[in-house]
C-alpha cells in the first residue's frame, strides 16, 4: 500500500464536466505539477459516466502516485479501488466506509466549522479533516463560514487538516500558518485559463510558507 504521508500541498477537486476526455486533459495539467491528493467529484453525472470517468483519473493519478479520493460514494470508491472517500455531514458513516474499503483508505470528514464535528470523525476513524468555507466559494455559495482559527483549534486533534471554500493563492499563507495541511480547491483551478498554472501558483504560496 502506498505511503500517505504526503499529505501536505494541494489538493484538487474536479469540476462537473461532461466530457471525459476534456476532464482527464484538464486534470492531468494539474497532475504534473506536484499535487498532495485528487477528489473525484461528479454530483449530477449518470453512473456509466462517473465510473468512466473515476477509472480514467485513477489510471491517470497512478503514475504521479497521486492518491485518488472519491466523492460521498463508497461504492464507486470501492469499484475503482480508489485510495479513499470524503464524506459530508449527510453521509458521514466512518465506519461503513472503513469496513467496505479496508483499513488502508483514506477517509476525510467534511466538518465545516465544527470542533464537535472534528472530534466525531476523529474518533470515527477519519483519516483527514476539512474545514471551510473560509471565502466565499462558487462551488457552495451558501456554506457556513469557517475562520482560520478553527484550523488552530483543531490541530491538537493530530490529523491532516484541509481548508476548501473560495481560497485564492494570496488566501494560503494565512491558512498555511494556521494549520492547514491541504488546500483544497475547486473554481480556483478549473476557471483558471491555464489550470496547470493556476495549481503552480497555489503550490508556490503553499511551499514557502512552509
Amino acid at each position: 500500500m502506498r505511503n500517505h504521508g504526503s499529505m501536505r500541498g494541494l489538493y484538487a477537486i474536479t469540476p462537473e464536466e461532461p466530457d471525459t476526455r476534456r476532464l482527464l486533459k484538464r486534470v492531468g495539467a494539474v497532475l504534473e505539477q506536484g499535487i498532495a491528493l485528487l477528489q473525484y467529484r461528479n454530483k449530477g453525472g449518470d453512473p456509466t459516466l462517473r465510473m468512466e470517468q473515476a477509472l480514467g483519473l485513477k489510471l491517470l493519478c497512478l503514475p504521479h502516485d497521486v492518491p485518488l479520493i472519491v466523492n460521498d460514494d463508497v461504492e464507486l470508491a470501492r469499484q475503482i479501488q480508489a485510495d479513499g472517500v470524503h464524506l459530508g455531514q449527510d453521509d458521514a458513516d466512518v465506519a461503513g466506509a472503513r469496513e467496505e474499503l479496508g483499513e488502508h483508505a483514506l477517509i476525510g470528514v467534511t466538518c465545516h466549522a465544527s470542533m464537535d464535528l472534528a472530534r466525531t470523525a476523529r474518533s470515527r476513524g477519519a483519516n483527514y479533516l476539512a474545514f471551510g468555507a473560509f471565502h466565499t466559494s462558487r462551488t457552495k455559495p451558501d456554506a457556513s463560514v469557517a475562520k482560520p482559527s478553527i484550523l488552530r483549534e483543531a490541530k491538537p486533534l493530530g490529523l491532516p487538516l484541509a481548508a476548501i471554500g473560495g481560497i485564492a493563492p494570496a488566501h494560503v499563507p494565512i491558512l498555511r500558518e494556521a494549520g492547514a495541511d491541504l488546500i483544497a480547491v475547486v473554481s480556483g483551478l478549473w476557471d483558471a485559463p491555464d489550470p496547470g498554472a493556476a495549481a503552480c501558483a497555489y503550490i508556490d504560496a503553499f511551499m514557502h510558507h512552509a
